[in-house]
C-alpha cells in the first residue's frame, strides 16, 4: 500500500509526514514526533500507558493554540492517518503556562500526583494524568466512586492505586477552587 501525506497538529505544532497506512499513533508520535512520554505497554488497549488526547478533525478548532482538550484514546489502537487534520495532546502538552516560553508549569492534575505521590517506577504516568485530565474536564466535580471508575482502564503494577485516586480527588477539588475563585475575581461589584 502506498504511504499516505498526513498534517497533525502535536502539543500545538502542526507535524506533516508521509506515514504507511498500517503505522499506529503513538508509534507516529514516538519515533516521528520524539516525544517518548506516550509509553507502549500492552499494544492492545487494555494497560493505557499510550492514552493521549484526540481532536479529530470535525471537532478541531481552527489556528490558535492547542488547548488541553479532546478525547481519551489509546494511541496504538489509532492510526496515524485517522489522525489526519486532528489535534494530539501528549503528556508533553498538559503542562500548565505558556508554551512559546518554554517554560511550563505542572497542570492541577500532574502536581496532585506529585504531591500524593501518585507514581512509583512512573510507566503508567502519562496515561493516568492524560485520562485524570480528560475525565476532570467532563466531570469537574466527580464523586470518588466516578473517579475509580473512569481511571478502571488504566494499569498500574506499583502505586496500589491509592495514590493516584487520591491525586485525582486533589486536582478535582483544586480545579474548583481555582474555577470559583476566578468567577469571584470577573463578578462586577
Amino acid at each position: 500500500m502506498a504511504d499516505i501525506g498526513i498534517g497533525v497538529r502535536v502539543n500545538g505544532r502542526l507535524r506533516r509526514a508521509t506515514v504507511e497506512p498500517r503505522l499506529t499513533l503513538v508509534d507516529f508520535l514516538r519515533e516521528r514526533c520524539q516525544l517518548t512520554g506516550t509509553h507502549v505497554g500492552c499494544e492492545h488497549g487494555v494497560c493505557g500507558a499510550c492514552t493521549v488526547l484526540l481532536k479529530y478533525p470535525d471537532e478541531a478548532d481552527e489556528g490558535g493554540p492547542v488547548l488541553p482538550g479532546g478525547e481519551a484514546v489509546r494511541s496504538c489502537l489509532v492510526f496515524a492517518v485517522q489522525a489526519d487534520g486532528g489535534e494530539v495532546t501528549t503528556i508533553e502538552g498538559i503542562g500548565a503556562g505558556e508554551p512559546n516560553t518554554g517554560i511550563r508549569e505542572l497542570s492541577a492534575v500532574q502536581a496532585a500526583f506529585r504531591e500524593h505521590h501518585a507514581l512509583q517506577c512512573g510507566f503508567c504516568t502519562p496515561g493516568f494524568v492524560i485520562s485524570a485530565t480528560a475525565f476532570l474536564q467532563e466531570h469537574p466535580d466527580p464523586t470518588d466512586e466516578q473517579i475509580r471508575d473512569a481511571l478502571s482502564g488504566n494499569l498500574c503494577r506499583c502505586t496500589g492505586y491509592q495514590g493516584i485516586l487520591a491525586a485525582v480527588r486533589a486536582a478535582a477539588d483544586s480545579m474548583q477552587t481555582t474555577t470559583q475563585e476566578t468567577r469571584q475575581t470577573q463578578e462586577p461589584r
